[in-house]
């Protein structure tokens, strides 16, 4: 079985998948790394091609690593665009959402210089409340169940996590 994370940018993702997978004795993989190894950085791919091609790239990798087992898979933020991600990625994981509020998320990722503008043309505070709107029930209907990260520290993240698997 795969433990797969979901969730908006910044919400602990990354940080939060280095941990948990050395704790459950998985292999970490990130889809977005993945993406980059396949096609080059996503702002270049996004820049060039648009987002439409970016998530099909993603919906193939997305294929690809659902096959495998005993994975940890730390997803894009917007892996939830397309449900047959999920449907895939559900079919032998466990897919867990994190979640923070909008001044966290803003404060951890508002320098990230690997994320290209989902909206274009807003500003960045206004693009998280914009996406976090449009994604918020897609996320929800594909979390077996979801923590917020917001006053958490990493540790308290993974315990919560580790709890739920060893209830």
């Amino acid at each position: 079985m795969n433990i797969v994370l979901i969730g908006y940018r910044g919400t602990g993702k990354s940080t939060i998948g280095r941990k948990l997978a050395t704790l459950l004795h998985k292999k970490l993989v990130s889809t977005d790394e993945m993406i980059v190894k396949k096609a080059g950085p996503i702002p270049r791919i996004v820049k060039k091609y648009g987002w439409k091609k970016f998530r099909d790239i993603e919906e193939k990798v997305i294929s690809d690593v659902s096959k495998k087992d005993n994975l940890l898979i730390d997803c894009g933020g917007g892996v939830v665009e397309r449900p047959i991600n999920m449907r895939r990625l559900k079919k032998n994981g466990k897919v867990i959402l994190l979640t923070a509020n909008i001044s966290t998320i803003v404060k951890r990722i508002h320098k990230g210089k690997n994320r290209p503008s989902l909206t274009g043309g807003k500003s960045f505070t206004d693009e998280v409340r914009i996406m976090l709107a449009r994604r918020k029930e897609k996320y929800k209907k594909a979390a077996d169940f979801s923590v917020n990260t917001s006053h958490l520290s990493i540790s308290e993240v993974v315990r919560n996590i580790w709890g739920h698997f060893h209830e």
